[in-house]
């Protein structure tokens, strides 16, 4: 099997801090270039290019003169203001030298998770791209608290892929791609060429943290292959450090891990709700409730839940979880928390006795729930 570009049309590239910033000693200038170099190529032949690249944050440290990653919030923020700068000014100057245009795109989470400003950022980007522009995208870290994080940008940009519907997530990392053990402790480790998204195997493979200077070990880009699948859009995990590794991946040469999506994509506003990150709450359903969303394709109805957790409001997102205390799904409920708990094991007909009013006779709607 050849290369999942060489079909691609629509690409979202993610590098890492420790390729942008040559493991954290300062901007990578050469590296830049040559991913501008080769996004521009792409560009001139026809592909559509969004860019999401780590190293702000690793950039404000070495402008800093801080040796070390700080834990304090206000200081990651700090850092991240100043690495900014230095950032996009490198980034728009290697462009520049191919006549191409770039846009700076900051992104939290909140972002994301409110159904207006997902239809913005999604506007917004498709508009860039059909305006010849490249989009760079970062969290933005210099605002972002803990509750509203993406936490990495291997889960950022697989959210990218997503809003944008993208064919094909390239990840780039410092690595050869993903290995069936660790090949820093195991000289018998050998490359995963090819494996399904999802596939629970492909986790335990993927171990833990990655360098000191950026967030994403290899399991956060498996489960960021996951993610970008719900949209049907394929994974490639490669090193960054490979030579013209973007062209070669478009003309079908195979580098690196191919995860390939096989799952049916998901619709636009499903897939809006698979992709919050942060729920608000969580109702706890019985056998049957669990056997009328997954296999018959029910609504939920609040005689299948009993139990409640969270403080969330009428049409905020909560997760639905089985008896195991395992995700099942997540949707947009019809009730409150208090609301909810009132109602649990009600039948529909009895919800207006124990309320007072009914709104709607489902917890959770068909239409407003999506499978996990």
């Amino acid at each position: 099997m050849t290369s999942v570009l060489r079909d691609a049309k629509r690409l979202v590239v993610k590098v890492g801090s420790g390729l942008v910033t040559n493991q954290g000693q300062g901007l990578d200038r050469a590296a830049l270039s040559r991913w501008a170099e080769q996004i521009a190529q792409l560009r001139h032949s026809g592909y559509e290019v969004v860019l999401v690249s780590s190293g702000a944050i690793a950039e404000g440290m070495q402008r800093l003169g801080w040796k070390k990653r700080p834990h304090a919030l206000h200081e990651l923020q700090a850092a991240a203001a100043v690495g900014q700068m230095g950032l996009i000014e490198v980034y728009e100057s290697c462009f520049r030298k191919h006549n191409l245009l770039t846009s700076q795109i900051l992104l939290t989470h909140e972002d994301l998770a409110d159904r207006k400003r997902y239809l913005n950022a999604r506007s917004t980007l498709r508009t860039l791209l059909a305006l010849d522009v490249v989009p760079i995208i970062n969290e933005n870290d210099t605002v972002a608290s803990d509750e509203i994080r993406f936490g990495d940008n291997d889960t950022l940009a697989a959210l990218v892929t997503n809003l944008i519907e993208a064919d094909v997530l390239v990840i780039l990392t410092d690595q050869a791609g993903l290995y069936d053990k660790d090949p820093r402790k195991d000289p018998a480790a050998k490359l995963v060429a090819e494996a399904k998204a999802g596939d629970p195997q492909l986790e335990s493979m993927a171990g833990g943290a990655g360098s000191p200077i950026g967030l994403g070990g290899m399991r956060t880009k498996v489960l960021a292959a996951k993610r970008a699948a719900r949209s049907g859009a394929h994974t490639v995990i490669a090193s960054g450090r490979e030579d013209k590794v973007l062209l070669r991946l478009v003309q079908g040469e195979r580098i690196g891990t191919q995860i390939i999506a096989e799952s049916a994509t998901l619709a636009a506003r499903k897939q809006w709700l698979a992709d919050h990150l942060q729920v608000r709450g969580q109702i706890v359903l019985d056998a049957g409730a669990v056997k009328a969303l997954r296999i018959d394709g029910k609504s939920l109805l609040p005689i299948g839940v009993h139990e409640a957790a969270g403080d969330f409001e009428r049409g905020e997102v909560v997760s639905c979880l089985d008896e195991a205390r395992r995700e099942i799904a997540r949707g947009l409920i019809n009730y409150s928390a208090s609301e909810t708990r009132r109602i649990l094991r009600t039948p529909s007909s009895e919800i207006e006795a124990k309320l007072g009013y009914v709104d709607e006779p489902e917890l959770i709607h068909r239409d407003n729930l999506v499978l996990l």
